[in-house]
C-alpha cells in the first residue's frame, strides 16, 4: 500500500549510532538468469569469483533458495511485496508499453523503508511496468538509474529480427506491401535508458551495454558514500547475465568459459566494490548485504547460458533448475560467518523478515512471505516456518507444491530441450513441450528430480494435494479453470491524453 511518508521521514531524521543495530543498511544485489551453479561458492566452472567466495565465508549460503516462479517480472513482482507475483496479478514478463505494472496500492520494499527514515537509492532492470506511473521513484525509491525491463527487448533480439526478416520475405514474395511495415509490426523499440523517471538516453546501444555493469556498480557506491551516516537501502539489479551478453573490456576474454564466464567475473567485481565501499566506509557491519538472483539459467541460449548444476532444467519451469537460485547473506556479528542452511526458503521470505528487522509495519493487505532471521541468524537449527510454497507458472497455472522436504509436481506441460544442446553465440535452440506427470520427489535427497517417490508417500502426496487445493481457492489455478479469491488487480496504464486539434494548431 502507498503511503506518505512525511511524517516517518521527519520522525527518523536523525539516527544516533547507537541505534544502528536496530536499523541496519541493506544492500540487495539482484541478478537476472544467474543460475544454481554459476559462482563459486555453488560449483561454477571456467572462471572464478572471489569476491562472491568472500561474502559466503563471512555469511551463510542458502542451498535451498526458490523463486516464487521462473520468469523475470513475476520474480521480481514477488521480492519487491513478499506476495506471490499472482496474488497482484503480475504474470510473466512484462514488455515495452505494458498495459500493466506494480499497483499503487502494494507497498514496496523500498516503501518498507521508508516508513523508517531511510534513504533509497536502486539501479538496473526494474520490470515491474515501463510507464512513468510504475517506474522505481514512483513506489519508494528516492532515486533510480536503470532499464525499465529486459536488455533483449530492443530491435537486436536474435529472435525479432529472425521474425522480421522472414516477414520481409514474405511480404516481397506476395508482393503485397513494404517490406518495411513488418518490421513495424514485430520489432521492438530501441532500448531506453531512465533516470528517475525520464528517459535519458532513448536508444542504448551494444556499446552502452557493455557497460551497464560498471555503470550500475558506480550508482551503487557514489549511493553508500554519500548515505554513509545514515541508514539507506540500495538494490542493485544487474541486467547480466540475462542475454544479450555484453561485457566491459576490465573483463573481456578473461575467463575460459567465454563471454558468460566474463560477464559473471564482472558481476564479482562488482560485489567486490560494493564490499569495498562498505568497508572504506566503516559501515560494513552495519549492513545486511544479499546475493540472489530472479530465476535460473535460460538454457536455450547454450553457450551463452548458464547452468542450474545437477538441477533439472532451468528458466521458465517449475523445475528445480528453473526455482532454486544461489543465495548468500552475510551481516557481520548477527549472521555466522562460513555457515549454510539448508531449510527451503523464498524470495517472498525477504519482504517480512527485513519488516522484523527494522521494526516496520506490514501493509494492511494480505502478504505471503514469512520472517526467517532466525533461519539466517541459526542456519543450522532453525526450521523453514511456512509448512508449503506454491509454485505457479505461465497464465497462472498451479504446477508445484513444496513443503519441508518434499515437492508435489502437479501435472502440467513444460519447455524442454530434451538433451539437445542450447544454441551458440547468442542465438536460442528450439524448445519443445513436454509433459509433467503427478509426482513426488525428496528434494533433501534427490533435488536433480530424478526419482518419483509417489507411491511409497501416499500420505505425503494427500497432504500436498490439500495445500494445492487451498492455493486454488485462494489464488486460482487456470489448469483446472478455477479463480481464486484472494488475487489482487495490478496497476493499469494511465490512458494517454489525446491531442486535439486545436491543441495542435497552437504548437
Amino acid at each position: 500500500m502507498a503511503l506518505s511518508f512525511a511524517l516517518f521521514a521527519s520522525s527518523a531524521a536523525v539516527i544516533h549510532a547507537a541505534d544502528r543495530v536496530t536499523t541496519p543498511n541493506v544492500v540487495l544485489i539482484f541478478c537476472d538468469d544467474l543460475g544454481y551453479a554459476d559462482i563459486g561458492p555453488f560449483g561454477a566452472k571456467g572462471y572464478t569469483t572471489p569476491n562472491l567466495d568472500r561474502l559466503a565465508k563471512e555469511g551463510v549460503r542458502f542451498t535451498n533458495f526458490h523463486v516464487s516462479q521462473a520468469v523475470c517480472s513475476a520474480s521480481r513482482a514477488a521480492l519487491m511485496t513478499g506476495c506471490y507475483n499472482n496474488r497482484i496479478g503480475i504474470h510473466g514478463a512484462l514488455g515495452p508499453s505494458a498495459q500493466v505494472g506494480i499497483s499503487k496500492d502494494e507497498m514496496t520494499m523500498a516503501e518498507l523503508f521508508k516508513q523508517k527514515g531511510y534513504a533509497t537509492g536502486m539501479a538496473g532492470k526494474w520490470h515491474l511496468g515501463d510507464a512513468q506511473q510504475f517506474l522505481p521513484v514512483h513506489h519508494g525509491f528516492d532515486e533510480y538509474y536503470g532499464l525499465p525491463y529486459s536488455n533483449d527487448m530492443w530491435p537486436n533480439h536474435p529472435e525479432m529480427k529472425a521474425n522480421i526478416a522472414k516477414a520481409e520475405a514474405n511480404a516481397k514474395k506476395a508482393n503485397a506491401k513494404k517490406a518495411e511495415e513488418p518490421k513495424k509490426r514485430k520489432g521492438f523499440p530501441p532500448l531506453p535508458m531512465i533516470e528517475g523517471d525520464k528517459i535519458v538516453d532513448p536508444e542504448v546501444t551494444p556499446e552502452d551495454q557493455e557497460q551497464l555493469t560498471t555503470q550500475y556498480t558506480e550508482r551503487a557506491v557514489k549511493f553508500i558514500e554519500k548515505n554513509k551516516d545514515k541508514p539507506f537501502f540500495y538494490y542493485l539489479a544487474h541486467s547480466m547475465p540475462h542475454v544479450p551478453l555484453y561485457v566491459s573490456s576490465k573483463f573481456k576474454g578473461k575467463s575460459e568459459r567465454g563471454i558468460f564466464g566474463d560477464v559473471i567475473m564482472e558481476i564479482d567485481w562488482s560485489v567486490g566494490e560494493v564490499m569495498k565501499a562498505l568497508e572504506k566506509a566503516g559501515i560494513e557491519k552495519d549492513t545486511i548485504l544479499i546475493f540472489t538472483s530472479d530465476n535460473g539459467p535460460w538454457l536455450s541460449y547454450g553457450t551463452h547460458a548458464g547452468s542450474a548444476g545437477s538441477l533439472k532444467e532451468g528458466k521458465g519451469t517449475s523445475w528445480e533448475g528453473g526455482i532454486r537460485v544461489p543465495f548468500i547473506a552475510r551481516w557481520p556479528g548477527k549472521i555466522p560467518a562460513d555457515s549454510e542452511c539448508r531449510e527451503p526458503a523464498m524470495t517472498i521470505d525477504l519482504f517480512p523478515t527485513i519488516a522484523k528487522t527494522i521494526s516496520a509495519s506490514l501493509p494492511e493487505h494480505k502478504i505471503d512471505g514469512l520472517d526467517i532471521m532466525e533461519m539466517l541468524q541459526n542456519p543450522r537449527d532453525a526450521k523453514c516456518p511456512h509448512p508449503f510454497y506454491f509454485t505457479y507458472y505461465a497464465n497462472n497455472q498451479l504446477q508445484a507444491v513444496m513443503g519441508g522436504q518434499w515437492k508435489l509436481v502437479l501435472p502440467h506441460t513444460y519447455r524442454t530441450l530434451g538433451g539437445r544442446p542450447g544454441g551458440d553465440g547468442g542465438k536460442p535452440a528450439p524448445y519443445t513441450n513436454a509433459q509433467a506427470e503427478l509426482a513426488l520427489y525428496d528434494l533433501y535427497n534427490d533435488a536433480s528430480e530424478t526419482m518419483n517417490v509417489a507411491d511409497k508417500h501416499p500420505d505425503v502426496v494427500a497432504r500436498l494435494q490439500g495445500y494445492a487445493e487451498s492455493a486454488r481457492e485462494d489464488l486460482g489455478d487456470s489448469l483446472h479453470k478455477r479463480a481464486g479469491t484472494g488475487g489482487r488487480e495490478p496497476g493499469r496504464r494511465a490512458p494517454q491524453k489525446v491531442q486535439g486539434k486545436a491543441e495542435a494548431a497552437g504548437k
